[in-house]
């Protein structure tokens, strides 16, 4: 037997200490589409749920993202990213993160990432609720 790509199929970690592998995660138009369906997949878990997935990077996040259920996990694993959170005044606080460096994104507020190079992520998200806007 071989091991997944955590790129390829994240896991689901949910209440009573259950990690759960999930369907392939498509890098395409029917991304949106995947997340509903682990929503739906999860539901029984609400706020306790948690994904943990991984993201290879080669330019700029297109829009901001928001998880208003609870805190999300970013670990940069290889290059370089700059976080950026939208304060409650709108301003904006960024954080660099080098390989092996994390942040936490607190629940509700509005986040991107700006690349340098390319650059890896393992996320830990709390998925219920998310919201997406262009940036």
């Amino acid at each position: 037997m071989t091991g997944l790509s955590l790129e390829q199929h994240p896991i689901h970690l949910g209440r009573g200490g259950t990690a759960v592998s999930q369907p392939e995660f498509p890098r395409d138009e029917r991304a949106m589409q995947w997340y509903m369906d682990y929503g739906a997949r999860h539901a029984d878990d609400g706020t306790e749920g948690r994904l943990v997935s991984l993201f290879r990077f080669t330019e700029d996040w297109a829009g901001w993202e928001m998880h208003p259920a609870g805190a999300e996990v970013v670990v940069c694993l290889e290059g370089a990213m700059e976080l950026i959170q939208e304060l409650e005044d709108g301003s904006h606080k960024r954080t660099r993160l080098a390989a092996g460096e994390y942040a936490i994104n607190p629940p509700g507020v509005w986040h991107t990432a700006d690349i340098a190079g390319e650059a890896a992520g393992l996320f830990v998200t709390a998925g219920v609720g998310t919201q997406g806007r262009p940036r």
